[in-house]
């Protein structure tokens, strides 16, 4: 996947590996503070889009060491790999983004799966759309 570094090099490193959640502690570079503040780092995915990596709409992805964790953690996680991951989705308009409950984020992942229509995925991109682009919490 493709996405704009928005951290500095060696973050894993030195928090001893990668660390799931507290974006709102992370440390970013300043270009990469205002690339995730105004959802730019978003941007090149569209670039996974049309080399067919993803979609527009659907689940977000996680990372691969996070996969594994979270499969044995969380009922139901890996049905959301039975989908392209996507930029947008049902979880994030209704504010399941960044440090927010993990449970309940895969609960709306599967009720898009389960409920996927081309005017459930319009209504998404609408919403996306006009809600507003800067948020507190990224993921």
């Amino acid at each position: 996947m493709l996405k704009f570094r928005s951290m500095p090099m060696g973050t894993d490193k030195r928090t001893g590996g990668p660390i799931w959640g507290g974006a709102a502690k992370k440390q970013t570079t300043r270009i990469g503070h205002f690339l995730r503040s105004t959802s730019l780092d978003e941007l090149p995915q569209f670039i996974n889009v049309l080399k067919g990596d993803m979609s527009i709409v659907g689940p977000r992805p996680e990372r691969t060491v996070f996969v594994e964790q979270f499969k044995y953690e969380i009922d139901s996680y890996m049905q959301k790999h039975l989908v392209p991951a996507g930029i947008t989705g049902w979880a994030q308009i209704n504010g399941w983004r960044g440090d927010t409950c993990l449970k309940t984020r895969i609960d709306y992942d599967l009720f898009y799966i389960e409920n996927w229509s081309l005017w459930f995925n319009l209504k998404i991109i609408f919403l996306t759309l006009f809600k507003d682009f800067k948020h507190k919490e990224t993921s």
